[in-house]
């Protein structure tokens, strides 16, 4: 003689959604997440800023002067860093980087004006790029330029 036990649809269905949640809390779950890479996202935040006039003293999006446009971008960058308001206030902050460790991010500077003295910042872009704002507005420029080559001074981290 055979003995069935019948049980009901719905107790298998209870019984299935107490395994899952059984499985669910005692599993171990991963601690994996997403990091941002601030050198690059501020890179990407500079660029969104590419044909921008340039204007003296200006600190917005409607002009920019050189160290303006790294504060502002830093600012409003996922890094939400205030950092002075002159390149040359900007060049005392930081760690400073040899040419061939750059990343993105980093702050470049030159003396534009008077040699040996800071006197411009532009963001490190890569591919020995730099973001900067130029009489000409904000534009991607060439380190090995003859004009910025010959005035490059230093660079600095400022991001951790």
């Amino acid at each position: 003689m055979s003995m069935s036990v019948q049980f009901p649809r719905w107790g298998a269905v209870i019984v299935s959604i107490f395994a899952l949640a059984m499985a669910f809390i005692f599993s171990s779950t991963s601690n994996a997440s997403a990091s941002i890479n601030y050198g690059e996202e501020v890179a990407a935040t500079a660029e969104l800023y590419i044909g921008t006039p340039y204007k003296y003293g200006g600190t917005t999006p409607k002009g920019f002067d050189a160290s303006g446009f790294t504060q502002y971008v830093y600012k409003h960058a996922a890094t939400e860093l205030t950092i002075p308001r002159t390149s040359t206030a900007q060049y005392k902050i930081g760690k400073a980087v040899k040419k061939n460790a750059l990343k993105q991010g980093d702050l470049v500077f030159y003396a534009t004006g008077k040699k040996g003295k800071v006197s411009y910042v532009g963001i490190y872009n890569g591919n020995g790029t730099f973001i900067g704002t130029t009489s000409k507005g904000v534009k991607i420029i060439k380190m090995s330029d003859k004009y910025w080559k010959e005035r490059y001074i230093g660079a600095k981290r400022v991001i951790k």
